[in-house]
């Protein structure tokens, strides 16, 4: 399900799988240069930068999450550097200029080396089948492959992970380069807001400084997402999904309630974040390169592992403002 959907957009970019997955050394993206980014064409491209993907790897470490990273320009991006510029009292306006990259903590390589463990290759499922009706008949909603499973680990898009390792099988032993995004920020949040207008959530802590932020799809024109004040009520991690055609939506043939089991290929993905508005909550998706390009059915949409580290930071009380 999820490559079926990445390569139907990627085709109306035009560019297809095979032209995105090109060969790319670590090197390359270790020892790429910020300089002169802004200077630019922010044009349609068919490999990734590797100063780009440095870049986007910068940005997350620092909180500012660029939600896939692809080494690819677009809005994501944008919106990364406009939420580091806020964290850290720059001019707000999405430009990588000098004082950003003088902020920006470049110590550590961008990329590094990990070895494929057993564990890695295990729980995976052979396929999601596109109808929900079949999918309730699974076990799991699991990854389909280790390419799958450890690009989402790292915050990749699969084509970079395959690009940094053309010749893998992806297979135990085997040592692959990954991309370095950090650890998961920490703390306590305690309000949340959600832009609509941009497609970013931010988490603030109680002195009001900006915890991290996260690229979101914040439900779409014909099922908006409720403005005003919510609150958290609670956390479900690997939750399982109820599919009820008269509250939620139609998929399909299916006009019966149906539960899907828990996994990252379920529709809220591995955590649902519940909120005091019925039926809304801020969950996960099995589409992280789709964020903020296809709409969602109401609630607010988040890469998995960016659900999962706010997750970790909200408790239930906390308040969701949901702005225009």
């Amino acid at each position: 399900m999820k490559n079926n959907i990445t390569f139907a957009l990627l085709i109306s970019l035009g560019m297809t799988t095979a032209a995105v997955a090109q060969s790319l050394r670590p090197n390359d993206v270790n020892n790429a240069s910020l300089d002169g980014l802004s200077d630019r064409p922010e044009e349609p491209s068919t490999a990734p930068d590797p100063a780009l993907v440095r870049l986007q790897v910068l940005l997350d470490r620092a909180g500012a999450s660029p939600g896939v990273i692809d080494g690819f320009y677009g809005a994501n991006l944008t919106k990364a550097v406009r939420a580091f510029e806020a964290m850290h009292g720059l001019s707000v306006d999405g430009k990588l200029d000098a004082e950003v990259i003088a902020k920006l903590d470049q110590s550590a390589p961008a990329a590094a080396s990990y070895t494929i463990s057993d564990d890695d290759t295990k729980d995976i499922v052979r396929e999601i089948p596109n109808d929900f009706a079949d999918q309730a008949k699974m076990d799991s909603l699991g990854y389909t492959s280790v390419a799958e499973k450890l690009s989402e680990r790292f915050h990749m898009d699969v084509d970079l992970l395959k690009a940094l390792n053309p010749d893998t099988q992806f297979n135990a032993g085997d040592e692959i380069t990954v991309v370095s995004p950090g650890t998961p920020r920490e703390g306590k949040v305690k309000r949340i807001e959600a832009h609509r207008g941009d497609g970013t959530v931010f988490a603030y802590s109680e002195d009001g400084a900006i915890v991290a932020a996260y690229p979101a799809t914040i439900g779409s024109k014909d099922n908006p997402t409720p403005s005003g004040e919510h609150k958290v009520n609670g956390v479900a991690r690997m939750p399982k999904y109820t599919y009820n055609p008269d509250v939620n939506f139609q998929q399909g043939q299916n006009k019966k309630l149906l539960e899907l089991p828990g996994g990252p290929n379920n529709p809220v993905g591995t955590v649902w974040i519940d909120l005091s508005e019925p039926t809304y909550g801020i969950h996960g998706t099995p589409e992280p390169s789709v964020i903020d390009k296809v709409g969602s059915h109401g609630c607010i949409r988040l890469a998995n592992w960016d659900a999962e580290e706010l997750a970790a930071m909200v408790k239930p009380g906390v308040i969701v403002d949901i702005t225009d």
